[in-house]
């Protein structure tokens, strides 16, 4: 019979040196730190057995590391009858695939924007609350989602996972790279339902659509003047609040 894999080997003695450490503690009847850290570090191993050979990340099971691998392969496996585009998870496909049905079905009490998702209208709720809990412990900018903080931690760390090929760029998510990429290849999979104009972007295509709609979603919350664009809106409450933001360097 042929030895075990040497990464087997080494696991198991790194699991039977951990166990040894752990009884010796056990004997003398004390919980050492060294104990707990020696524990802890054989769970986190344990737990997480699947390593990324493309940027190092680890993942619990190898189902979870196949999809993860198409960040980085591109693979699209699966595809939306209606219109063709492709996406990497069948949720992704799911969530889409309202798009075409129009089935929209919580809506916030704010401001009657609709959204396909309860959890989608909970983050989106927070626009209006202007709650943010999270702040960065670096410069202290604040945010409403742990997720938004930890993205923006990347800024300060440098962290930038994700490249294009093409240009060889690099990013800090994967939405971002795949927006980029669409510079190269000309892509543009969102079409405004009113005048068939298409943009790469879905943002630009909700942004444009309000033209059609007339659709003002963003209030001021000291006149209760609506707005089209969040950036708008921004720049008006400046006459209130009296912020100038904006200084000139010539004379400094």
């Amino acid at each position: 019979m042929s030895d075990p894999e040497p990464c087997r080997m080494k696991h198991t003695e790194e699991q039977t040196g951990l166990m040894e450490e752990k009884q010796q503690h056990v004997k003398t009847g004390e919980k050492t730190l060294s104990q707990t850290k020696s524990i802890s570090l054989l769970k986190r191993r344990d737990k997480k057995r699947f390593t990324c050979t493309q940027c190092g990340k680890s993942l619990t099971c190898k189902d979870s590391l196949n999809r993860h691998m198409r960040i980085h392969t591109g693979e699209k496996p699966f595809t939306c009858d209606q219109c063709g585009k492709s996406f990497t998870q069948t949720g992704n496909l799911k969530v889409h695939m309202k798009i075409h049905t129009g089935e929209k079905l919580h809506e916030c009490n704010q401001c009657g924007k609709t959204l396909s998702r309860a959890s989608s209208l909970k983050t989106y709720l927070k626009v209006h609350s202007k709650e943010k809990p999270h702040s960065c412990s670096v410069c202290g900018k604040s945010f409403s989602h742990l997720h938004s903080l930890k993205l923006h931690q990347k800024i300060h760390t440098g962290v930038r996972d994700y490249m294009c090929f093409e240009c060889e760029k690099t990013f800090i998510t994967a939405k971002e790279l795949k927006q980029h990429q669409r510079i190269h290849t000309g892509e543009k999979p969102y079409k405004c339902s009113h005048c068939d104009k298409r943009f790469s972007h879905s943002g630009t295509l909700k942004s444009h659509e309000r033209i059609h709609t007339g659709e003002k979603p963003y209030m001021c919350s000291h006149c209760d003047k609506r707005f089209s664009h969040s950036g708008t809106l921004k720049s008006h409450e400046r006459i209130h609040t009296g912020e100038k933001p904006y200084h000139c360097t010539a004379f400094v």
